[in-house]
């Protein structure tokens, strides 16, 4: 095998794109030359480059194959045709039997000539999110400035350019030079391949590397923190950015002025991540709990491309006072927002677009008004008290959800998207709102994601429902649903927050009842909660349980339309009967149900349905008296399950193992007298008609 290898070297290359762009070379190259085999390919990234290497095999050999062509008596047309297919002329056709045939040569060709003919192609399709062109008239396009090609076969260089023609004036090609780092090691570099390339871009203070990129900048910011007892806050998105900005990165820390520290310390973090990408860091025993507020350190942590004379001290100074003008500004922001309560809002909202075919936000917010009474009245959350005006009492769920959007017209969050919601607490408090009211008010956007808590109380959980519960609906009831590729409005999102904060705070509802509730309609209400119930099934199979139980359990013949909408019931009951299928009588009853189902499809193809009930004067064995037994107590796992009475339930179900076991070892099914075989059919199908009120058990898998 020879070792390919190619980087690309440009201007600075957006992070955004640059894990984006290693992928798509290493598929296009992979495409592009799969003749010649690439294996063991490796990618690296970073703010000036993309590179790759591969073992490729050094040649392609030579080869021939024949292709069957038309009938001799076909029309001279139908031979023209094929002619014209290959690329070849009549001399080359010879005659077997009846039919034309082509012996197609293939030369070989060295795996140099095959890089070489694919490369230009190849980069000139490079599928960037945008692009640009610069060299006067070239047609050539790349994400910046393309600078350096190299290219080289087991330490030769490829030779191939990118020159369409005479006024294409990039003169861009094939070669064996790289440049280091832009201040430290600004002159070209020779290298022979990809272990020669990476030790010497290291001596010229590049590291080449995201993955030791991030692992330098997490381990000495985390030192540099841990000298002064503080800790970094964790944002792995912050820190991919910034491994995707530097390529010799140095950490520093910087100081934040004492004036500045009575801000939020999430509108601190926020104004130093979107502005700066500067790493917030909290005293060390300041790590509260998720909900509580976190206690923010008058120190920063920054990244630096370049190693100075001074050892940063000029640039940390620079960075401090750029960080002072952030901070002047969020104060500014934060100060006048405060001076106009959080109600005094509200109003606005009937300005602000929701969405085209929805109306405002302040309609929405009347709707949540509306859903969250009702959320709270159904979960035992409402909590009246004089919390609006002397006049018209009204209870903390209303009240939140009144105020919950009004943060989205504050200056701070029009600057700062990120803070909606938690604007709006911080609001609410300086107003002299009840902290459960300002706590719904930051948490009912809560969970964002997997690893964002759901809310807890009572009051946020209200809202937190009514929120997401609202934007299901209403963009179900317009048509707006998710689609494989899209899902603009975050509706699978919502639909796992609804899931979590049911299933995390255990609440007994029938979401049915709560969609009801929206106003948008049987048909909406039906398919909003199918949606929900299909989000559940993906989130089991994420946590690894058994989600082919869950769906088994959602097909019982035993359950209504107003028990299938409890999903703290639902998963009692599939965890439950999961339990029960990893124990040997589960497994085995498993079993048995669907020969019994195996058999019933076979004979009611022939003169079924045997649906009706079995005759006790025709049982000849006692196999199936006991079945039938058996069968007559099973009757009571359905209301042992609606009491949740699980484990009673389930042992009475491991109990049909035994008697169903033995009927088919005593017993033949297909009796030749007519009259018995009839009647042991259904006595089978009485067995798979009462599993089946349980969970159809056609669905669990293994």
């Amino acid at each position: 095998m020879a070792e390919l290898f190619i980087e690309l070297f440009s201007e600075e290359i957006p992070a955004r794109m640059q894990r984006g762009a290693a992928a798509e070379l290493e598929r296009a190259v992979t495409a592009a030359l799969g003749a010649i085999a690439p294996a063991g390919v490796r990618t690296w990234f970073g703010p000036r480059r993309i590179a790759l290497r591969a073992d490729v095999v050094p040649e392609v050999a030579a080869s021939s194959s024949i292709e069957r062509g038309p009938r001799s008596s076909a029309p001279e047309q139908a031979l023209t045709g094929f002619l014209r297919k290959h690329g070849a002329t009549r001399e080359q056709l010879r005659q077997e039997g009846d039919y034309w045939v082509l012996e197609k040569r293939t030369a070989g060709v060295s795996a140099a000539d095959l890089i070489a003919g694919a490369m230009p192609g190849l980069l000139r399709r490079f599928p960037w999110p945008k692009s640009m062109r610069w060299g006067g008239s070239s047609s050539f396009v790349w994400v910046r400035p393309l600078r350096r090609i190299t290219c080289l076969l087991d330490g030769t260089v490829v030779p191939f350019d990118l020159r369409e023609g005479a006024d294409d004036g990039h003169g861009l090609a094939g070669g064996n030079l790289t440049e280091g780092h832009r201040f430290h090691a600004p002159d070209a570099i020779t290298v022979l391949g990809a272990a020669d390339w990476q030790d010497k871009l290291t001596a010229a203070r590049v590291v080449v590397d995201v993955e030791d990129r991030k692992r330098i900048i997490a381990d000495r910011i985390d030192g540099l923190a841990a000298e002064k007892a503080l800790t970094v806050v964790d944002d792995p998105g912050l820190l991919d950015e910034v491994a995707g900005l530097v390529e010799w990165p140095v950490p520093h820390l910087g100081r934040i002025a004492e004036e500045h520290m009575d801000l939020p310390p999430e509108v601190m973090q926020v104004s130093m991540r979107v502005n700066q990408r500067y790493f917030a860091l909290r005293t060390a025993d300041g790590q509260a709990a998720p909900q509580a507020a976190p206690q923010a350190a008058p120190w920063f942590a920054f990244v630096a491309n370049v190693e100075a004379d001074d050892h940063g001290a000029a640039i940390i100074a620079g960075n401090e006072r750029v960080l002072r003008a952030r901070f002047a500004d969020a104060r500014h922001f934060w100060d006048l927002d405060r001076k106009a309560r959080l109600e005094t809002r509200v109003p606005a909202l009937d300005a602000v677009t929701f969405q085209a075919k929805l109306g405002t936000q302040g309609e929405r917010v009347r709707r949540l008004k509306a859903l969250a009474r009702t959320i709270a009245v159904r979960t035992g959350a409402e909590l009246p008290g004089r919390i609006g005006s002397e006049l018209e009492p009204a209870p903390m769920a209303v009240r939140a959800a009144e105020l919950a959007k009004a943060d989205l017209v504050t200056g701070m969050v029009g600057e700062f998207p990120e803070l909606q919601g938690v604007m709006g607490r911080y609001y609410a408090l300086h107003d002299g709102e009840p902290a459960e009211v300002a706590d719904a008010i930051r948490d009912h956007y809560a969970p964002r994601g997997p690893t964002e808590p759901a809310p807890s109380a009572p009051i946020s959980i209200a809202v937190a429902l009514a929120d997401k519960l609202d934007q299901l609906s209403q963009f179900f009831a317009i048509g707006e649903k998710p689609t494989g590729s899209g899902d603009p409005y975050a509706l699978r999102r919502a639909a796992l927050g609804v899931i979590r904060i049911i299933r995390e705070n255990g609440l007994r509802i029938h979401l049915r009842q709560l969609l009801d509730a929206t106003g948008t309609g049987a048909t909406t209400v039906q398919a909003v909660f199918e949606f929900i119930r299909e989000r559940l099934v993906v989130q089991l199979r994420a946590e690894g349980a058994r989600y082919d139980v869950l769906n088994a359990v959602f097909g019982a013949k035993g359950i209504t339309l107003d028990q299938d909408d409890d999903l703290v019931a639902l998963l009692a009951r599939t965890d439950a009967i999961a339990a029960l299928l990893q124990t040997p009588d589960g497994a085995n009853l498993l079993v048995a149900y669907r020969r019994a189902a195996n058999i019933l499809r076979i004979e009611e193809k022939k003169d079924g349905p045997h649906d009706a009930p079995p005759d006790p004067a025709l049982f000849r064995e006692t196999a199936e008296i006991d079945l039938d037994q058996a069968l007559t107590a099973y009757h009571a796992v359905v209301s042992l399950l609606e009491k949740e009475n699980h484990s009673t339930a389930m042992s009475t179900m491991a109990g049909l193992r035994a008697p169903l076991d033995a009927f088919f070892d005593k017993v033949t099914v297909n009796a030749p007298e007519p009259e018995l075989r009839r009647n042991r059919l259904r006595l089978l199908a009485r067995v798979r008609s009462m599993m089946d009120q349980i969970a159809d058990f056609s669905r669990i898998e293994g």
